[in-house]
């Protein structure tokens, strides 16, 4: 069991308090009113308007975009069209990719991954495919079915249309 200590006690008062003249002058500044009346004229100089620049919007990553992109039969909530889209575009490569390909090129059995970054532009297009790979030949594969995605309503970031990135992993199995 610890003890408790009470806590000390405070300093002692002092005895006698000294009151101290003040020699300091203070200077004191007197500040103007800078309201006016109805019957007072006021001199206006010439009013400039300013015309900010728009701000020029990059491309945003599909995974922050404020209104997805609209694959072609999407409908619903953001989060609805987003998982669409995501739903469409896997149903397209694995219909249309050439998953023999993988057993052809004489690779290593077992899981093969194939990135493809490409971008859906300002008007709804597919545009700047690249793939990387373990072969050539599967990342030119990758981006012959990924140009394949038909064209969709742009994607939009605070109402104004905008490009959107998206990575796309596509895993092939070789045994």
């Amino acid at each position: 069991i610890q003890e408790v200590k009470p806590p000390p006690p405070p300093p002692p008062a002092p005895e006698k308090i000294e009151i101290v003249e003040d020699e300091a002058e203070i200077e004191e500044t007197v500040l103007e009113s800078t309201e006016t009346d109805e019957t007072e004229a006021i001199e206006v100089e010439e009013i400039i308007e300013v015309v900010e620049d728009e701000e020029i919007i990059d491309d945003v990553h599909f995974a922050i975009i404020e209104n997805v992109p609209v694959y072609p039969g999407c409908k619903g909530t953001n989060a609805q069209k987003k998982k669409c889209m995501v739903e469409k575009i896997t149903k397209l490569v694995n219909k249309k990719y050439n998953t023999g390909l993988a057993g052809d090129l004489g690779l290593s059995p077992g899981r093969k991954r194939v990135y493809v970054q490409f971008k859906i532009d300002k008007t709804g297009n597919v545009v700047d495919v690249r793939a990387r790979g373990p072969h050539k030949r599967l990342e030119k594969e990758a981006i012959r079915v990924v140009n394949m995605i038909p064209k969709m309503e742009p994607g939009k970031q605070r109402g104004r249309a905008v490009g959107v990135k998206y990575t796309l992993p596509i895993t092939l199995v070789v045994e």
